[in-house]
């Protein structure tokens, strides 16, 4: 989780192919990728998410080019190539870099991720138009290993796992939720607490999630983790 950061900045630095993360559900894989992106000036790139589900390679190019907000109801597909050829033209012609966030990604088939390999082959001025974050359960590295992949592979340039937590790390990681949701160190959490998140989460789900601004821990955990609450000290 620390090393994390470093990998994916350096993807972006290089400015074009697939940069690939995967963790197990809960890992903080969308956490991770969505603070680096909430952090990219507006005004020198432009980032879409997509959540895929099992879409076949016709209705990628109609996934991407939705995500992007350009027009592709009523289109063929070499109209709507040439829609997202000007958007990228215009996006550059701007100084603005263009990033697509695929979530959920072992969800696609290999056919599917050739189309976007096919995407990257988008330059203007010689440079990569396009630029990948392929997010995913560690299944998706078993796509990525199809034979009918390589020129993909080729082209990622960053690639990390996401182990799950270690309990040594798990104040750390709680503290730090906590202060990005307005924590300033009360209630107190002594060893014992911590301990039991680490427990109870590690049997649900790996710690939960950050939404709005709240902490959201697995059931069972959360029930517990709000009556110490009440009781202004953890433990």
């Amino acid at each position: 989780h620390q090393k994390a950061p470093a990998y994916l900045n350096f993807g972006l630095l290089q400015g074009e192919g697939f940069i690939i993360v995967t963790g197990d559900v809960g890992a903080g894989k969308t956490t991770l990728v969505g603070r680096l992106l909430a952090q990219l000036d507006s005004a020198k790139f432009v980032a879409a998410k997509v959540v895929t589900t099992q879409l076949e390679a016709d209705d990628t190019l109609r996934m991407v080019a939705s995500a992007f907000g350009i027009q592709q109801e009523g289109v063929d597909k070499a109209s709507l190539l040439r829609r997202f050829e000007r958007f990228l033209i215009d996006n550059q012609s701007r100084g603005r870099r263009v990033l697509l966030l695929i979530d959920e990604a072992q969800n696609l088939p290999w056919r599917s991720l050739e189309e976007l390999r096919m995407l990257s082959n988008f330059q203007i001025n010689e440079r990569a138009a396009l630029q990948f974050y392929l997010l995913g359960q560690p299944q998706f590295r078993q796509t990525l290993a199809h034979e009918q992949l390589e020129q993909l592979r080729q082209r990622v340039i960053a690639s990390h796992h996401l182990a799950p937590m270690e309990r040594e790390g798990t104040r750390a990681y709680i503290e730090h939720r906590l202060t990005l949701g307005g924590w300033k160190g009360d209630p107190h959490f002594n060893d014992q607490a911590v301990d039991r998140i680490f427990d109870q989460a590690a049997i649900q789900r790996p710690f939960g999630v950050f939404q709005g601004g709240l902490w959201v821990l697995p059931a069972g955990v959360s029930d517990g983790f709000v009556k110490l609450l009440g009781r202004k000290r953890l433990g």
